[in-house]
């Protein structure tokens, strides 16, 4: 690991910016539009490591760039511990969930042994501009430890390394080089700015005031991907949704919902004010209710133990009853719904009610509502009745004073078929095309990464399909997807808010099939900025 490409690039960024304004050695804006790659851009962005550590330990999926350092710790309520106590730390787990957010939040890194590009561990990381490896498969990661392919084993408080560029897992620590962003960066990205308007705009995946702020800050024009699952981990907000899972009754599943109702109203409104005046697309919930249980194997462990009160036995039997054997394509996004329709007239009430305090306090909000997981007009149309309903009853005599869009978060292959039939009900769509892949290749996106090796080295695969978009199988879909939803409605908008949506490569793709914008990781932004200008200069 070394220094030299994050200060050449943003040497190179600044040298570029002062020849167009040298009148002996001029390069026009263009030009330099084209020197200047998303590449640079990205190495310029984040840390890089400023000296050599130990021996490489293992070498997994480069998930997330940038350089980070710590001592190792296994749990995420550990490094919550061991932050307070002064330290930086590297979050280690066989793979995360949302209930590791917390430490995510908290730590330098995050190092994973299964999952790939477009695995939890990778797009919180990407979303947070966290350095992250995933997919190292050669480590063997236990509850307090971890085990090299040579036997070397690597305990909590040990330090490591990790290179989320390079795939680098590293024995000590490095020196990370917080080198300044060059001030030319922001003159380069406003000449990109003029050369994409109106041809491809690009959006934020953000989930908070502050990711939206970030996004804002990075220069994004709206959030094209709000996952309001990330809302409802916050350690005041997990109990709320395990009390809504556990309820047993109507009125109790109705008074946990009165209960988040109030804090996702205070999320919304946030939100909403740091992205004033510009396009905020929120998500319905989408993830299995599973996620935000314990894991049904540790609670048994500790039954067994005879560790589990009264309450711990309540968790087991509704991780039990919720337990899917492949939860990715099961009781998810509008299917839950289909199932606990209070969630969804819940979380539509309190994003309105956030509208109208906006509204009222001078501010502009401009709101989407995404349903996820849709794969048929029925059930699109099921969906927006309770969008549109549970809007009424909030806006009542209010009603001119918002302009709710409803819209489709396309992501299985059926849903891009029929976007003919989509259209009738949406007054957009966006192409969520993490899910889309996994779903077109079969692949699960969290475990794809021991296979991505083999298929790369044997040249099965030209690229990881989550990283770069496959153009023909998942491009085809997407095409479909656009060509027939305009066909029917050709002012429709439509958007990718898939993490394909900060790749070059895909997003010269999605330009040439004509999408109107693009949405990534806040830390993503600036690169995806850039990259929609060369599309749209065809470099």
């Amino acid at each position: 690991m070394t220094a030299t490409l994050g200060p050449r690039g943003a040497a190179l960024v600044r040298d570029v910016v002062a020849r167009a304004d040298d009148p002996a050695d001029p390069m026009s804006r263009t030009d330099a539009l084209i020197v200047v790659t998303p590449a640079d851009v990205e190495l310029v962005l984040h840390p890089q490591a400023g000296s050599a550590a130990g021996e490489v330990l293992a070498v997994g999926i480069g998930a997330s760039p940038g350089v980070a350092s710590g001592v190792a710790v296994f749990d995420s309520w550990r490094a919550l511990d061991l932050v307070d106590e002064g330290a930086r730390v590297i979050l280690v787990r066989p793979e995360t969930s949302p209930a590791d957010e917390p430490g995510m939040a908290v730590a330098e890194g995050v190092l994973t042994s299964s999952g790939g590009l477009a695995s939890h561990a990778a797009v919180v990381a990407r979303g947070r501009g966290l350095p992250a490896v995933c997919g190292a498969d050669s480590l063997q990661i236990g509850a307090d430890s971890l085990t090299t392919a040579t036997g070397l084993v690597i305990r909590e408080g040990d330090a490591i390394s990790i290179d989320g560029s390079s795939g680098e897992v590293l024995s000590g620590l490095v020196t990370v080089d917080d080198h300044e962003v060059p001030a030319e960066l922001d003159v380069l990205l406003g000449w990109a700015d003029e050369v994409r308007a109106g041809a491809l705009a690009v959006r934020a995946n953000a989930d908070t005031a502050v990711d939206a702020a970030l996004a804002r800050a990075f220069g994004a024009e709206g959030i094209g991907l709000c996952r309001t699952e990330h809302m409802f981990l916050g350690a005041d907000r997990l109990p709320l949704v395990q009390q809504m899972i556990l309820a047993d009754t109507p009125e109790g599943e109705a008074a946990a919902l009165a209960e988040l109702h109030v804090v996702q109203r205070a999320d919304f409104e946030a939100v909403l004010e740091a992205m004033d005046g510009l396009p905020v697309t929120v998500r319905l919930l989408d993830p299995p209710l599973h996620e935000f249980l314990p894991d049904v194997g540790d609670l048994e462990v500790a039954g067994a133990r005879g560790e589990l009160d009264a309450a711990g036995a309540e968790l087991l039997a509704a991780a039990r009853r919720w337990h899917e054997h492949n939860p990715m394509l099961g009781v998810r996004g509008v299917r839950l719904a289909v199932l606990k329709p209070g969630l969804y007239r819940m979380q539509v009430r309190a994003l309105v009610e956030a509208a109208l305090l906006r509204i009222d306090a001078g501010g502009t909000p401009r709101v989407q509502v995404m349903i996820p997981l849709v794969s048929t007009a029925a059930e699109l149309a099921l969906a927006r009745g309770w969008v549109t309903d549970a809007a009424a009853e909030v806006l009542g005599p209010r009603a001119g004073e918002l302009d709710l869009r409803i819209g489709a978060m396309v992501e299985t292959p059926r849903a891009s078929l029929c976007t003919g039939e989509l259209v009738d009900v949406a007054d957009f769509l966006s192409f969520g095309t993490n899910d889309l892949t996994q779903m077109t290749f079969g692949f699960s996106r969290d475990d794809v990464g021991r296979l991505l090796d083999a298929y790369l080295g044997q040249g099965l695969l030209a690229a990881d399909p989550f990283g770069t978009l496959d153009v023909d199988g998942v491009g085809e879909l997407v095409r479909l997807g656009v060509e027939r939803a305009r066909d029917r409605r050709p002012d429709l908008e439509i958007g990718v808010c898939g993490e394909h949506g900060g790749d070059p490569d895909s997003i010269a793709f999605f330009r040439a099939v004509g999408v109107d914008y693009v949405s990534c990781s806040p830390f993503r932004v600036p690169v995806a900025r850039l990259a929609a200008a060369r599309a749209v200069l065809g470099a």
